[in-house]
């Protein structure tokens, strides 16, 4: 039982780091929490090495070369797929994109997850109440996501209609800002 109750403990914290906004139809509420440490001062990358949870982007983005662009100045915001949105992914597909020439499909779908802006979970929705409950960002790849709320919560929508649900927001960055989603988008 102490078991459980520190790994729940470990995951609240990790996802929690920088703060959780917690969003309805019209306005974001931040749910200040107890920092751990100051991140500020790591890049996207770093933060993003230091979360097990992130270990297959983090690999992906290896992969495609992007390690230097995502610890530039920015400012950046990432929608970054845990582990578990990469196993959503038909059996393979992870295994094929890792591959040396697929590094251009790996590239702009890990850029399709990236905003060249630093959007706040607060500033999204703000965004998406203003703009008539759907709020369109250009993405590094010049491709086009969509962000709603749906059922009180932050969605954002592909190309192709499939939705990845906003889980985690505002992980702060040198270089901009991280939420965590459930589902990889896909350009």
């Amino acid at each position: 039982m102490k078991k459980i109750s520190l790994a729940m403990t470990v995951l609240a914290i990790l996802f929690s780091l920088d703060g959780f906004a917690q969003c309805d139809r019209h306005k974001a509420r931040a749910i200040q929490t107890k920092h751990v440490e100051d991140l500020g001062h790591k890049d996207i990358v770093d933060i993003a090495s230091s979360n097990d949870d992130f270990s297959t982007l983090v690999a992906a983005v290896a992969a495609a070369d992007l390690v230097s662009t995502l610890k530039s100045e920015g400012p950046f915001t990432v929608f970054a797929p845990t582990n578990t949105a990469f196993a959503k992914l038909p059996e393979g597909t992870v295994e094929g994109l890792l591959e040396p020439k697929a590094k251009a499909d790996l590239t702009a779908i890990l850029t399709y997850h990236v905003v060249a802006a630093k959007i706040s979970a607060e500033t999204l929705v703000n965004a998406i109440a203003a703009a008539g409950d759907e709020f369109v960002m250009n993405s590094v790849n010049g491709g086009k996501l969509t962000a709603k709320i749906m059922n009180g919560n932050p969605v954002l929508i592909d190309a192709q209609g499939n939705k990845s649900f906003i889980t985690s927001t505002d992980i702060n960055a040198s270089n901009g800002v991280i939420h965590v989603i459930d589902t990889v988008v896909m350009p």
